[in-house]
């Protein structure tokens, strides 16, 4: 059977790599563009029992379908690159394989938020909304808790604006970074690298509060509502677009 070949176990694990990360990608959506707005319409015990009922079990699926995107990515890249086939020699120098290893580091970034700063912080916050429910006193420390998670979040939520494209696009050779490139300088690779690796170290440490603190406004005000952190999610993958086509274009 042609599924207990290599070339079968590639195809199944890219299968299961594209589920995970609809599961991943569309749940840190629904976070962000829908329960957040919502929660905040609602009055504190309609919350608090949707804290303690919905957003526990989503964020089972969120931080397993992260862990399980990440796994099945790597492991296809791993029978890939070992048999020569796509990602192999001077592959991550191409335009494509530029795009794709951005994506996979943002992924990686998005992964660790997932796990050591949106999971830990949300505990607080529904670990307060049970004992609200149960009758006891709110932790002062749930809204700054709920602050961490809501930046961490957003901050995805930007990333995964340019990663989506990238992984569709961006590894095939075709959309919106690679078709009918040649291989860039490597001076030109130089630059994306230092763009790239400039947008991931900033924007990190400010939605970790390094940069502008937790409070609203200046550096954060990309992350004070779902449609700030859009419109920064669309400027950066923008950003990285008019690169491909004006600097890796011209070579």
């Amino acid at each position: 059977m042609r599924l207990f070949s290599e070339e079968g176990l590639n195809g199944a694990l890219r299968i299961a790599h594209v589920i995970a990360a609809v599961m991943w990608m569309g749940l840190l959506w629904f976070f962000n563009l829908i329960q957040t707005p919502a929660y905040a319409e609602m009055d504190p015990a309609a919350r608090n029992n949707a804290f303690d009922k919905l957003t526990w079990r989503g964020l089972f699926w969120f931080r397993h379908a992260a862990l399980a995107t990440l796994g099945t990515g790597l492991l296809v890249i791993g029978i890939d690159g070992a048999d020569g086939m796509l990602y192999d020699g001077d592959y991550f120098q191409k335009p494509g394989g530029m795009v794709l290893a951005a994506a996979i580091l943002f992924a990686f970034i998005m992964a660790y938020n997932v796990w050591m700063v949106i999971w830990p912080n949300q505990q607080t916050v529904i670990a307060n909304a049970r004992n609200v429910q149960a009758g006891g006193e709110a932790n002062p420390d749930a809204p700054v808790a709920a602050r961490k998670a809501a930046m961490a979040s957003r901050q995805n939520t930007i990333f995964s604006l340019f990663v989506i494209p990238a992984m569709v696009g961006g590894g095939t050779g075709g959309l919106f970074f690679s078709s009918g490139f040649e291989l860039p300088g490597g001076g030109v690779r130089l630059l994306f690298w230092l763009i790239i690796l400039g947008v991931a170290v900033l924007m990190e440490a400010n939605a970790l509060g390094a940069i502008g603190g937790r409070d609203p406004g200046g550096t954060n005000i990309i992350y004070d509502t779902h449609t700030n952190a859009i419109y920064t999610g669309l400027a950066l993958l923008g950003v990285i677009w008019l690169f491909f086509e004006f600097v890796v274009g011209t070579v």
